[in-house]
């Protein structure tokens, strides 16, 4: 009898005890289970910035199965128990003797210390919920910024999981933050929770109105949309500004220049007329016409020039210059140039310069043109008073640098300031008709300064002349080196 027991105490220690804890599973990176080959090898998912939860939880469930003597006991303690309840019980009975009990139980513990468990794995197997990603992994990372346009990867809430280079650079924003944080146009949002709640890729249009107008084509796309780990919204952003301001410069171009070389094209077709018929042996007549007719077409050549010239400008108007000014330099450049024709008109031009260089980010050719207009005009309107004063400024601790054109002619009527940089407008018709105005040199100046994030204000009075007053951006510009791109710095740009 005691040998009977003995011995199917020995075949439960050898063949049916198994140490309570881990089994034969493990989750694969997918979250299902996955049988193991009894020798561990670690899979970890090639996530970028997975949940750390998952990988705690993962850890766990890798610890090595503890296979010291008093680890064994440990787990075999309940079993050790039973078993030493069960032999008392067998000796009180007088089923074996008390020598042969105790040569069973010291078997027991012997055989538990000596036969080692099954190496086996935790079955860990976590929720989707714990398994959800935060940030999108690295071939999506790769992807955005392989693109030539701005791209944005949003999770579920519109928070910005990835914005590449280009988006960074157009619109200021980082990882981490909401895309209302920077857009807040109703469409673009209304699509984007659209297409989060599970609709399908969509696109729509819209624009930017603040530093300078801007239109974009928005799509946004769902990523991972079957996968547990959780799904993301691509939103991939393509610049139509140059189409729509081409097509706006198109249909101007077309109504403004019908209408101002109506008058040309009417005269010089009159006098052809006029030379071909009643004129045509009068030697005084057509020398005096052909003088006209030469006026007129230098009039349209002049028109056709500045409408270009602000094509250009409106087609880059969303590009900041790159280029470092010195703004004393234009204006003495400025000033030796205008001389012969200020002392045609018995002008005086007087030039307040600083000692030092005023660097400024900007377009030398584009500035150039900017006080060269300033400057001319203020001649030619304000030729009475007989002085144009031109005064460069430093920036200081509270004043950004800038450049004052002021004359002391007849000024400008109150009613006419806010509407003086609109194309064709004119003051005074017949005044700009004989200075050869093509009425565009305001106009081309308000473009090239809202491209240099510059403002200008303007202030005159009737009968006390006008002052023109350029205010640039205060920053920091090395010679020689770009400034610091950052399309929507916080200058004000106000031209009037």
């Amino acid at each position: 009898m005691s040998l009977f027991f003995f011995t199917g105490m020995m075949s439960i220690v050898c063949f049916g005890f198994v140490p309570a804890g881990p089994n034969l599973y493990r989750p694969c990176s997918t979250g299902h289970l996955q049988r193991d080959s009894g020798k561990r090898k670690a899979s970890v998912p090639d996530w970028s910035q997975a949940m750390a939860v998952s990988e705690s939880e993962g850890s766990q469930a890798s610890s090595t199965p503890r296979t010291s003597a008093i680890a064994r006991l440990s787990e075999a303690r309940w079993f050790l128990l039973a078993a030493l309840a069960l032999l008392l019980g067998c000796v009180a009975l007088g089923v074996m003797s008390p020598l042969a009990g105790l040569v069973v139980a010291g078997g027991l513990v012997v055989l538990t210390v000596i036969v080692r468990p099954y190496a086996t794995e935790p079955k860990t197997i976590m929720s989707p919920a714990r398994l959800k990603q935060v940030w999108p992994d690295t071939g999506v990372k790769l992807f955005a910024e392989a693109l030539p346009d701005p791209c944005m990867v949003l999770d579920h809430r519109g928070i910005v999981r990835y914005a590449n280079r280009q988006a960074t650079e157009a619109f200021s924003i980082r990882a981490g933050e909401p895309l209302t944080a920077r857009l807040r146009v109703p469409d673009l949002l209304s699509a984007f929770d659209r297409v989060a709640k599970g609709g399908q890729p969509e696109g729509v249009e819209f624009s930017e109105r603040v530093p300078t107008e801007r239109w974009f084509a928005a799509w946004f796309a769902r990523l991972d949309a079957d996968n547990q780990r959780g799904s993301f919204i691509a939103l991939i952003l393509d610049e139509l500004t140059e189409q729509r301001r081409s097509e706006r410069i198109r249909v101007d171009f077309v109504a403004n220049a019908s209408h101002e070389l109506r008058t040309p094209l009417a005269s010089l077709g009159g006098f052809i007329d006029t030379l071909q018929g009643p004129a045509r042996e009068d030697v005084e007549a057509r020398e005096k016409f052909l003088r006209v007719m030469a006026d007129q077409a230098t009039r349209m050549s002049r028109l056709v020039d500045d409408l270009l010239s602000l094509s250009r400008i409106e087609m880059k108007a969303h590009v900041r210059p790159s280029g470092a000014v010195d703004l004393r330099a234009v204006i003495r450049h400025l000033g030796d140039a205008l001389e012969p024709m200020a002392r045609d008109l018995d002008i005086i031009i007087v030039e307040t310069l600083p000692d030092a260089p005023v660097i400024v980010a900007g377009d030398r050719d584009e500035l150039i043109q900017v006080f060269e207009n300033l400057m001319e005009n203020a001649c030619k309107y304000g030729q009475s008073g007989k002085k144009v004063e031109v005064a460069v400024s430093p920036a200081t601790e509270s004043a950004a640098p800038s450049v004052t054109v002021r004359d002391y002619g007849p000024g400008i009527a109150e009613e006419h300031i806010p509407r003086l940089t609109e194309r064709f407008y004119r003051v005074d018709v017949e005044a700009s008709r004989k200075h050869r105005g093509t009425g565009l040199g305001l106009a081309i100046v308000k473009h090239i300064l809202t491209r240099h994030r510059a403002r200008m204000t303007i202030e005159s009075r009737r009968g006390e002349g006008a002052a023109f007053t350029v205010v640039f951006p205060r920053e920091r510009v090395e010679v020689g080196s770009a400034p610091a791109k950052n399309p929507f710095d916080n200058q004000s740009i106000a031209v009037s």
